[in-house]
């Protein structure tokens, strides 16, 4: 299945080229590091040579420059080979897409140094903020991490983070602290902000403590920051400024996370439809294919993921058209869609294979515990159903 014309640009389709040899690629290594719940450090090999870890460089800084519809429909194509690896490279690319949004245009030394890393390098990045006693930044706690300014305007940045995704790969950390100001400079209003800090900078480490039933091969071990310094010029907010109406609109680059799920979702109806084509029982010395019951779970299947492709891609293109046409509760809502719609794919596609869809030499399992990761992240739908209800009674 695809949506209506996607692909339609040559851009679009040059993307997409790329990533199904990439995906189809890492396919083949994902029960493996599954099963061992080893990180795949040769798929981000492959991504750099590739050039998929440019594609929200903007072309100025020598990536592809490319926009949320194409990186949507590369991030569900990619999925579709190994999941984890696209769910470093959903937060990858949204970083370096946020950070070039709210740059418009004018690129400061400090983003241009961190694209400069991604396409020479293969450097990526995601964000640290995730914390034991706070949980998801979500939810508005402030980090128990601290990040204390010195009188040089230096900072000394101590703590703990968990699900810091990709974390064996990852260059830069964006971590989410809470302002402690002992400088005797000019006080700073905020209570709480982000700092990059690079992976060699002495005091940072990783804990290896990722050993999860979905999503094992992420790397989203814990990160631990022990009296860490870095210079004025980690400090995000001062380099880059969100104002408010920009972090709502960034809103939207949370949908390459939820073409994950939604790549995961095409994976397993792919498998259960190939599957029922391929099975041929004795008993009715014919395809599967042929009964009922099987043919009505194909069509629940594709009904679901029409449903959900038709929800984000409209959402998507007007947001395009409009940024500030779409209010945060519509982002929202389409994650809710495409989440729960994946996870109800992924079950018609085990009830259609049948006891076959449990066997670890199979994807299918696979399919089925890591779509299940999708209602961790933000929003998630308890906070959307609220969402949805203050702007209808609200407005």
């Amino acid at each position: 299945m695809t949506f209506l014309a996607y692909p339609e640009t040559e851009q679009q389709k040059k993307i997409l080229a790329l990533t199904g040899e990439l995906a189809d690629t890492f396919a083949e290594r994902a029960a493996k590091h599954d099963w061992e719940g080893s990180f795949p450090y040769e798929n981000f090999v492959d991504l750099h040579r590739a050039g998929y870890l440019t594609l929200t460089v903007p072309r100025e800084l020598g990536g592809w420059g490319a926009p949320l519809v194409d990186v949507v429909m590369a991030q569900m194509r990619l999925a579709q080979g190994d999941a984890a690896t696209a769910l470093v490279m959903s937060m990858h690319h949204a970083h370096i897409a946020r950070f070039a949004q709210a740059t418009q245009g004018k690129y400061s030394d400090f983003f241009t140094r961190i694209c400069q890393a991604v396409v020479q390098d293969g450097a990526i990045i995601n964000t640290a903020a995730t914390e034991p006693a706070t949980g998801s930044p979500s939810r508005g706690g402030l980090p128990q991490t601290t990040a204390t300014r010195q009188p040089d305007g230096s900072w000394r940045i101590t703590g703990r983070k968990t699900f810091t995704t990709g974390s064996p790969v990852l260059h830069f950390f964006v971590v989410s602290c809470a302002i402690e100001d002992e400088s005797g400079l000019e006080p700073l209003e905020a209570k709480k902000g982000s700092f990059l800090v690079l992976r060699d900078t002495p005091g940072l480490r990783v804990q290896e403590t990722w050993n999860s039933l979905a999503m094992r091969q992420s790397g989203s071990h814990d990160l631990i920051l022990e009296d860490v310094q870095v210079g004025p010029e980690a400090y995000v907010e001062a380099q880059i400024a969100f104002d408010a109406s920009m972090q709502m609109r960034q809103t939207a680059w949370s949908f390459v996370t939820v073409a994950v799920y939604m790549g995961i979702a095409q994976a397993a109806r792919d498998f259960a439809v190939k599957f029922a084509r391929n099975r041929r029982p004795n008993s009715i010395n014919q395809s599967i294919a042929t009964i009922p019951h099987i043919q009505e779970k194909v069509a629940k299947m594709d009904l679901a993921l029409l449903q959900s492709k038709a929800v984000l891609y409209s959402v998507v293109e007007q947001y395009m058209a409009d940024p500030t046409s779409v209010p945060a509760a519509q982002f929202g809502a389409a994650k809710y869609l495409a989440t729960n719609h994946a996870l109800e794919i992924t079950e018609l596609a085990m009830r259609l294979v049948g006891g076959a869809s449990l066997s670890l030499n199979l994807p299918l399992q696979r399919y089925y515990r890591d779509v299940r990761a999708g209602f961790n992240h933000p929003p998630q739908d308890d906070v959307t159903i609220s969402m949805l209800a203050k702007l209808a009674l609200e407005s």
